[in-house]
């Protein structure tokens, strides 16, 4: 269940990058994928048991942002195709 915060940022960050120029993509999503990540694992409450928890958070965050990211890509695309 506490997997849940990185993820859930992970599908807004992807969502939102999709709105960006594809040059400022990967160091926005850099930073954002980071921030999100020690966000997540604060929130969760998993740094009072070991900050190690950021090795997994920060790359929870970046590899659903982007999974999401690329979804959101295939649907744009999808639409376009359609008309």
């Amino acid at each position: 269940m506490q997997e849940l915060v990185p993820i859930t940022s992970g599908v807004a960050i992807g969502v939102f990058l999709g709105l960006l120029r594809p040059s400022l993509r990967l160091p926005v999503g850099a930073a954002l994928a980071i921030t999100f990540g020690l966000f997540a694992t604060v929130v969760t409450g998993e740094f009072l048991i070991s900050w190690e928890f950021l090795l997994v958070d920060i790359p929870l965050v970046a590899i659903t942002a982007a999974a999401a990211l690329f979804a959101v890509h295939r649907l744009r695309s999808a639409q376009t195709l359609r008309g």
